[in-house]
């Protein structure tokens, strides 16, 4: 009852983790496509356009660049009128103070009543001309203002800007306005600049309403572009004129997709396309693929590089930064090919591009140039373990984009017509660097490995070396066991190629499978010498242990020296639940009619669960086997390999992985005919007569 919970538990987890997976992705995706309508266009002045004969479909108008418009709109502001209120509250308050002053000090300075008459004289000139602050006259300056407006009892008149007053020029005009009759000293002693005040205020609500008005009249567009005029065709150059043009026609069907609405369905259709591709792909893992569906590192990189590249390809669309084919497609395949299966990765590939293909004005072209590049990358490269094999897939997958693209070139309308200096050598500068770029999958691969936990080929590579340090140490502690690992590891890759299973997975994991008898090795036989047998002096338990440890004595070992996991599942399983039968068969013969504690001569297992796993077991047990036969016949050698896997088959090691009767057969064939060739019987060389 407790185990049902706790796996419902587990299952409800997994399905809460796949539904935020599912969402996670369509959003990111949905989130990054372009969505400004129909006009997905890349283009650039002085270069040739690379897609088909554009139409006008609706009429629009031609925009003037940003630059011209600046310009202009400079031009037209020099003519504009600000407005300024005008406030005769200021000069009123001015010449009273005035009068009220003279009363009190100014009489005494002043010589006679005509300097106060020509005070206020001029004072109202000045007032009547209009004064401005000091900040209004250095905007005016600077918009270069010819013309001003006064707005005084709700009339307003224009006002040249030499004839109004700042409170320095209005000064300056005040002491030397008529310097022939009035004393400028004697003027300056009645500190003038007490009258003079700013009484012209920016009125920005009429001013702005002014400017809108006049910015309203000027032209936006240069010209008119009618419903079915040609705008240009593939490979011509584009001129600065069709420029506008294509510019102009980006911001109208901007407009129109924003003013119908079109957006938000856009959007819906978005979702819809994409969510219903990545639940086509999920389901595709259910039902074909449930190892990797039900493990999350599987899942997580599949779903990681299918958004990353469809965000990338959205990207640069979007903002328009460089040609799409640069990115390098191809790695996808490739890094699920290296990490998982064929079928999954062009299935991943499939959906990838299906849903990159949608950000794309002419998505067709782009759907056949990758699919046929991505099953190149897939076909050339199904075992990667060398740097070489990596740069022939990206040379033939340079070739392909460059095959599938000229052909294109050469089926289209507008073709070359034998003139190949019309080639689009742009795109074929994007495929070579998209070759290039390819390349880094090698590096790409180490950092896959340790995030999401898969081993690569190059790994296994890596660790099949002899020279490296665990495999040097055990041929120097336990020789015979290396030698005995060594002739499983052949028998056993070359059984997993003849049933297509992984052989470089399967050499590398016979080459380990034994590491733990490095504890112990004198307990084995293969590593005896001088007839020394420390069984003698154990019980039938004891010796039993002894030897099952040494497969929990070498998951220790590879835990230590930081093995993947595939390499711990072959120390772990190349016995099964199998029994030391010659302990356990010797024990039963010296207590007849007794059962022993089975479980002190059973192997902790679990029984192999892959091809690759089964193939080991099956191998071991025979190459070990095979060391006891009195003669090396055609016919002894046959007699053992079927006893020994047929009591295999019969006691259930092989029950839960995904081999059949005609591999086990097929690998039958295999063991013998390479024992046969190992213990081959050579001839005597005569000796020399005298």
């Amino acid at each position: 009852m407790e185990y049902r919970k706790i796996k419902k538990s587990f299952s409800r987890r997994n399905l809460i983790y796949k539904i935020l997976l599912f969402v996670t992705s369509v959003t990111l995706i949905v989130y990054f496509l372009p969505r400004d309508g129909k006009f997905n266009y890349q283009f650039d002045i002085n270069k040739p356009w690379k897609y088909g004969k554009l139409i006008a479909t609706f009429d629009f108008p031609i925009y003037k660049e940003k630059t011209v418009v600046k310009r202009e709109q400079d031009s037209l502001m020099k003519s504009f009128q600000p407005y300024y209120q005008l406030n005769k509250d200021i000069e009123k308050e001015a010449l009273t103070r005035l009068r009220s002053n003279y009363q009190s000090t100014l009489k005494s300075i002043l010589p006679s009543t005509e300097y106060l008459r020509y005070i206020e004289r001029t004072l109202k000139e000045i007032y009547a001309a209009g004064i401005v602050s000091t900040n209004d006259n250095q905007h005016l300056y600077k918009d270069s203002t010819l013309t001003i407006m006064i707005v005084s009892d709700k009339l307003a008149n224009a006002q040249p800007t030499d004839y109004i007053y700042t409170v320095r020029k209005a000064y300056e005009h005040l002491l030397s306005a008529d310097s022939i009759h009035f004393n400028r000293d004697i003027l300056q002693q009645c500190a003038l600049n007490e009258y003079i005040m700013p009484n012209l205020t920016y009125d920005s609500e009429r001013s702005e309403s002014a400017k809108k008005d006049l910015l309203n009249n000027y032209p936006w567009a240069k010209g008119v572009v009618v419903s079915g005029q040609k705008i240009i065709d593939r490979g011509e150059i584009i001129s600065p004129e069709t420029y506008d043009i294509l510019e102009s026609l980006r911001m109208e069907s901007n407009k129109r997709s924003e003013s119908l609405g079109q957006t938000d369905l856009m959007l819906a259709g978005q979702i819809l396309f994409v969510g219903v591709l990545v639940l086509c792909f999920m389901l595709y893992l259910d039902l074909f693929r449930k190892d990797y569906y039900e493990r999350k590192g599987s899942l997580s990189l599949l779903f990681i590089i299918i958004v990353l590249y469809n965000v990338v390809t959205a990207f640069l669309v979007s903002h328009n930064l460089f040609n799409v084919y640069i990115i390098p497609y191809a790695m996808l395949p490739i890094i699920i090919r290296i990490f998982l299966d064929s079928r999954t990765a062009f299935l991943t590939h499939v959906i990838t591009i299906l849903i990159c293909s949608i950000s794309l004005r002419f998505p067709h072209e782009f759907i056949l140039t990758q699919l046929a590049a991505g099953l190149v990358a897939i076909f050339s490269l199904r075992e990667l373990s060398q740097r070489s094999q990596l740069f022939r897939t990206a040379l033939l997958v340079i070739l392909t984009y460059a095959a599938i693209y000229f052909s294109f070139e050469l089926m289209t309308e507008n073709g070359l017509s034998n003139d190949f200096s019309k080639l689009n050598t742009g795109m074929y500068i994007s495929f070579v660097l998209n070759g290039i770029l390819l390349l880094f999958a090698y590096p790409l691969l180490f950092l896959l490995e340790k995030t999401f936990g898969f081993t690569s080929n190059v790994t296994l590579v890596e660790l099949s070396n002899i020279n490296n340090d665990l495999l040097r140490q055990m041929s120097e502690t336990v020789p015979g066991t290396f030698q005995h690992s060594m002739q499983v590891a052949n028998l056993a890759a070359e059984a997993a190629i003849r049933i297509g299973a992984k052989s470089q997975l399967v050499r590398t994991g016979a080459l380990y499978h034994d590491i733990g008898k490095m504890e112990n090795p004198a307990f084995f036989t293969e590593n005896q010498s001088g007839g020394i047998n420390p069984h003698k002096n154990l019980s039938y338990e004891q010796s039993a242990q002894v030897v099952i440890s040494h497969v929990t004595d070498g998951l220790k070992l590879a835990e230590k020296h930081n093995l993947p996991k595939v390499i711990k599942d072959f120390i772990s399983t190349h016995h099964g639940r199998g029994k030391t039968k010659f302990f356990y068969i010797s024990w039963k013969n010296e207590h007849p009619g007794e059962e022993p504690n089975e479980e002190l001569f059973t192997y902790p297992g679990p029984n192999p669960f892959s091809k690759e796993t089964a193939i080991l077991m099956m191998a071991d047990a025979v190459e070990a086997a095979s060391r006891s036969l009195p003669e090396y016949t055609e016919e002894s050698i046959s007699n053992l390999v079927d006893k020994i896997i047929d009591s295999q088959v019969t006691e259930g090691y092989f029950k839960v992985c995904p081999i059949t009767f005609k591999d086990i057969a097929t690998v039958k064939t295999v063991f013998k005919e390479k024992l046969k060739i190992a213990y081959h019987t050579r001839i005597s060389y005569p000796e020399l007569k005298k």
